[in-house]
């Protein structure tokens, strides 16, 4: 029996104006092995998650995806889960705009999922891509947070793969120096980060108080930011 990506509810307003998808990382451990929800990769999304709803202040319906597989399967990989979830969330919601946040192969996924209809942006939080990884997110909010001290992850694939992804469209690269690949330290820099540029992203103006100032810059144009 095939396994079947499912679906987390975090947040759904009765009248929401916009859908945050939240995807999780995870090497393979095995031929096809399911992804379970207690695994530490996806138990580690769930701040993030509960961080997006916080900052889309009533607005945005936010769920983690549980993918089908671990890893990255070349027969099914995490891009056709993101697909199913879109489809899903659609007639759930309807036409709605739709934010990516994705961690570590998630990351790699929503980047390269981020090319779907619907979807306006895209946030890649210590990717794993490999440098030559390609995608026309043309007309796409991009954010990318990586830690410094990611030695799984290694910050130089996701800047590569930035630096194209940023011939088509804008892209912002926060660097975190001392972060790690898991997100354990740092990790109210990696969520908040995230949470604050899909809110923007995908609500408009919010007030430029409550924005962190590295996520501002990134705002204003300052594409590349040590945080």
């Amino acid at each position: 029996m095939e396994a079947q990506p499912r679906l987390i509810p975090v947040r759904q307003p009765e009248h929401a104006t916009g859908i945050a998808l939240v995807l999780h990382g995870g090497a393979s451990r095995g031929q096809r092995m399911m992804v379970s929800p207690t695994q530490l990769s996806v138990v580690r999304m769930a701040p993030t998650a509960k961080r997006v709803a916080r900052e889309g202040r009533g607005k945005l319906a936010v769920y983690r995806l549980l993918n089908s597989y671990r890893g990255w399967d070349t027969q099914h990989t995490p891009v056709r889960d993101v697909e199913w979830a879109l489809d899903e969330l659609r007639g759930r919601h309807g036409v709605l705009p739709v934010g990516l946040v994705g961690h570590s192969l998630g990351g790699r996924a929503a980047l390269l999922a981020g090319d779907r209809p619907g979807v306006e942006s895209v946030v890649a939080l210590n990717p794993w891509v490999y440098p030559d990884d390609t995608v026309d997110l043309s007309g796409r909010r991009v954010l990318f947070v990586h830690g410094l001290a990611d030695r799984v992850a290694l910050p130089q694939r996701a800047e590569a793969v930035a630096r194209r992804v940023a011939q088509t469209t804008d892209v912002g690269f926060i660097s975190i120096p001392g972060g790690k690949h898991a997100m354990l330290r740092h990790g109210r820099s990696f969520d908040g980060y995230g949470a604050e540029f899909t809110a923007v992203s995908l609500l408009g103006h919010i007030p430029r108080g409550s924005v962190s100032s590295a996520v501002m810059r990134v705002l204003d144009g300052d594409a590349w930011v040590t945080a």
